[in-house]
């Protein structure tokens, strides 16, 4: 999945997450990508990054491609 590989993840990118609080729910929230946490090239649970609005969560889909 897209969501599992880095290289795909952009600064910028509109994305959905799942914030760690959300993961049993599996709860979505959008947002714009500000920094890529995860350093490691692939994660089996998505990439870690944080939003704009500071939020951060896993990449569960990517929303928009710019």
């Amino acid at each position: 999945m897209n969501n599992q590989k880095r290289n795909n993840i952009k600064i910028g990118l509109n994305v959905a997450v799942v914030k760690k609080e959300h993961q049993q729910s599996g709860e979505l929230t959008c947002g714009i990508v500000k920094r890529i946490l995860t350093n490691s090239p692939v994660h089996p649970h998505g990439i870690k990054v944080m939003l704009e609005s500071g939020e951060v969560g896993r990449v569960q889909k990517i929303l928009k491609e710019e």
